[in-house]
């Protein structure tokens, strides 16, 4: 820029235009509140959002859709869901089977919180309710297996049934563990990842157990 010094601007050459600093306009949007919108909208928006991410979890590579927004909506009705499908086994009382209810819920949500803590004690990255969202979403393979099954077992209960229950249930299995390992795997330090996969692999095992064995009262 030496050659700048040189150049001198005459003072009787007027300078004009304005100087200043470009603010946005403000646009009514940003005073815009979700407690100020429809019920109905709310509870659509909330809905297209646990649509994705079961989307996510049916099609599962590594993303941070379902860690960026994480909601427990979905885990609960899987759980709930898959609770009441599973209620009612031989394995039953004499009533109703009700605490066949409360046994698969205790298993899923204690399972889960087990295998949050276990990687957040690992060194894990993310949050207790991230994990927690990734693991129950990803319980919906096993929701869907489940209903097969129970559709399966309307037909009879033979070995051509088992043999198709167990496919289903084994196929559903490898497929929550590897969508939530696409999930969380990368949130671990490099040399732990094993000691992450393995809980994780026991809580989806348990699940698909209790789904293989269970035969309607």
């Amino acid at each position: 820029f030496a050659g700048l010094a040189d150049v001198s601007i005459s003072e009787d050459i007027p300078v004009e235009g304005e100087i200043t600093v470009p603010v946005g306009s403000h646009s009514p949007d940003e005073d815009y509140s979700t407690l100020d919108e429809p019920v109905r909208d709310t509870i659509m928006r909330d809905l297209k959002a646990v649509g994705k991410k079961f989307v996510h979890v049916m099609y599962p590579k590594k993303s941070s859709a379902l860690l960026r927004d994480w909601d427990l909506w979905g885990p609960l009705v899987l759980c709930v869901s898959l609770a009441l499908m599973l209620q009612g086994g031989s394995a039953d009382s004499k009533d109703d089977g009700g605490p066949q209810f409360a046994e698969v819920f205790v298993i899923i949500w204690f399972g889960a919180v087990v295998i949050t803590l276990n990687s957040k004690l690992l060194g894990g990255t993310i949050s207790f309710f991230q994990s927690l969202c990734v693991l129950g979403y990803c319980v919906l393979p096993l929701t869907v297996a489940m209903l097969v099954c129970r559709l399966v077992l309307l037909a009879g209960s033979g070995t051509v049934s088992f043999i198709i229950r167990l496919i289903v249930v084994i196929a559903m299995f490898a497929w929550s563990t590897l969508a939530s390992t696409a999930f969380l795997a990368d949130s671990q330090p490099p040399n732990r990842k094993a000691l992450v996969v393995y809980p994780i692999f026991l809580f989806y095992f348990v699940i698909s157990w209790m789904i293989l064995t269970f035969t309607p009262q």
